[in-house]
């Protein structure tokens, strides 16, 4: 895997798209003190090589399935980045982190009904060889989510502006 390059004009275009992803072309130039076109090429370089992208980020009141559940999963060390996969392969599974500490795979996802979590948590993933043990956490009230922080795409990938 090749080393990111970030300079700082790319952090503060990042910073300035984290902001609003909205603004023009024009108005990053004229802030940044650059031309536009260094703008739209900067920005196209930072989506081909997958270190930005565009999307709108919905809350959880608009997802069919708005209850969100932790999945704290001890699994053999040996083998944690392939049950880790095969985790994440999981339809209701929406991220999955490697974790240190209790637990080594930290996995999230959004559910209806609560037959569904305890399906996934101890049909599919508890019989998983090298599971040895899942606890589920559900979150009942959520005060704060900073999407700047680590935005979690469509294909499991997590981002973040903090490398």
């Amino acid at each position: 895997m090749a080393t990111i390059q970030l300079d700082d004009l790319d952090r503060q275009l990042i910073e300035q798209l984290g902001r609003d992803a909205r603004v023009s072309n024009r108005k990053i130039a004229a802030e940044l003190g650059v031309t536009e076109g260094t703008v739209r090429g900067r920005i196209k370089r930072l989506q081909q090589e997958r270190l930005i992208a565009f999307t709108a980020i919905t809350g959880l009141e608009m997802e069919a399935k708005s209850r969100l559940a932790f999945l704290s999963i001890q699994a053999d060390v040996d083998n944690v980045r392939a049950i880790g996969r095969q985790i994440s392969e999981l339809p209701l599974i929406n991220g999955v982190m490697i974790t240190m500490g209790q637990f080594n795979i930290l996995a999230i996802c959004l559910f209806d009904e609560l037959d569904c979590l305890v399906n996934v948590a101890s049909d599919k993933i508890l019989s998983l060889p090298g599971v040895h043990h899942v606890e589920t956490s559900i979150a009942v009230k959520t005060f704060k989510y900073n999407t700047r922080v680590a935005r979690i795409t469509e294909d499991g990938l997590i981002t973040g502006l903090n490398r």
